[in-house]
């Protein structure tokens, strides 16, 4: 499976979708790092990490078994969300799930190796959602 088609979406919230077939094919723990542009406390950005941890769950992958998911939170803070990044991209995830514009910007010049999934994501020029 490529690593780019890993999320989709449903309701809103971020939502995983691994081949099941690919959990089976090796016990290696894959690394799934999450930058959030919430803070640790704000009970919306729990509830979509909690949903997307289950539709992983749905799908075979299970924290502490074959997966391991790694979230960042810098409230929103330009500043937090670069050093976050960094960090994050240090770990060495085999995928990152980017919550919004400004975190996709920072992961970008934190790494251009790393695969980056996006969700929320506002065009700069044309407002739209992307």
């Amino acid at each position: 499976m490529n690593r780019r088609s890993f999320i989709t979406l449903r309701g809103g919230a971020p939502a995983a979708c691994f081949l099941a077939a690919r959990s089976h094919q090796s016990e290696r723990v894959r690394r799934v790092g999450v930058l959030m542009t919430l803070a640790s406390d704000d009970p919306e950005g729990r509830a979509r990490i909690a949903a997307f941890v289950h539709e992983l769950q749905q799908r075979g992958w299970s924290e502490g078994h074959n997966l391991h998911v790694d979230a960042h939170w810098p409230a929103g803070d330009p500043e937090a969300t670069r050093k976050n990044a960094a960090e994050l991209v240090a770990t060495t995830p085999d995928v990152i799930l980017a919550t919004a514009s400004p975190v996709v910007g920072a992961l970008q010049q934190a790494s251009r190796t790393v695969p980056i999934v996006f969700v929320t994501v506002v065009d700069p020029v044309g407002g739209r959602l992307c």
